[in-house]
């Protein structure tokens, strides 16, 4: 925050605006990863998108669409918080930053797609940027 003031300021206007919002499941994942970073979202208040009803069951139907029986989620795949994320934001219709690498080469089995690539799946289609990405399309300058 020293660094980069002026991001922030922006940041925190962005939340207060609204227009950045995350839900439930991966605040609580910034909670436990960094948990600085969790209280400044809380001290800007920080909108969090609770888990509904329509959300588990998109999400549920995107696990399908992913061949994932059960918890046998793949570990180079996304995991049970990622799809949750993935189904608020297209039920939201948000866009998704996510700094998850993107795959060059969509790997044959689906299972074992990250965020980006479930992202791009014809029927999920749900817009992810990374944080750079976002950056440069807000046209900000940060002086």
């Amino acid at each position: 925050m020293r660094q980069f003031p002026g991001l922030w300021e922006w940041m925190a206007n962005q939340i207060e605006l609204g227009q950045l919002v995350m839900p439930s499941v991966g605040f609580e994942e910034v909670e436990k990863k960094v948990p600085d970073c969790a209280k400044w979202l809380k001290d800007n208040n920080l909108g969090q998108l609770s888990i509904s009803n329509a959300i588990l069951q998109d999400a549920k139907r995107i696990k399908k669409l992913l061949g994932i029986i059960g918890d046998n989620y793949h570990a180079k795949g996304v995991g049970e918080n990622d799809i949750l994320i993935i189904a608020t934001a297209r039920l939201h219709g948000a866009e998704l930053v996510s700094d998850e690498g993107r795959q060059t080469n969509q790997p044959q089995e689906p299972s074992k797609r990250k965020i980006p690539a479930v992202c791009d799946m014809a029927d999920v289609h749900v817009v992810c940027l990374n944080f750079i990405e976002y950056l440069k399309r807000s046209g900000m300058v940060f002086r």
